[in-house]
């Protein structure tokens, strides 16, 4: 087992990745991915659409409480610093991230869940899902196909 990989489980829809659509921070953290992944290797579902509620109750997260985001890269699904770490090291100039992975993941996903928790408190919640602007559109999976 790959030990970058938090979850070794196949996935067969590759590039998604799953975030909280209310959550502040979790819309910034879209929209930086968005406007840095020029070579369109992501496409981004709210955990409040059809298709991210789907996903995270196959992934064993709670849709109505969601404690991590998500990205299923290469077949493999990656949770918490894990997902984060993964899919900023992809994008262009950002390669240098993947030295954080010398930092144990227990310490790093200590981190992690502590900004969960407090996501909504420190950043706040947007009212209705962000699904970033038309922009993008194309990049934002809702349904099931």
């Amino acid at each position: 087992m790959n030990p970058n990989r938090s979850d070794s489980s196949p996935w067969p829809d590759d590039g998604i990745i799953l975030y909280d659509g209310v959550c502040v921070l979790c819309s910034g953290w879209m929209r930086f991915v968005l406007r840095r992944d020029r070579d369109r290797l992501f496409r981004f579902t709210a955990i409040q659409s059809d298709y991210g509620r789907s996903l995270a109750k196959i992934l064993d997260i709670n849709p109505d409480d969601p404690d991590t985001n998500a990205v299923i890269w290469q077949g493999f699904v990656y949770r918490r610093s894990d997902a984060a770490l993964r899919v900023v090291s992809l994008l262009p100039r950002w390669g240098w991230v993947r030295m954080l992975h010398l930092v144990p993941r227990l310490l790093r996903d200590a981190v992690y869940r502590v900004i969960a928790r407090t996501r909504y408190r420190v950043w706040g919640r947007h009212a209705v899902c962000d699904l970033g602007d038309q922009t993008y559109a194309d990049r934002i999976v809702t349904k099931l196909v």
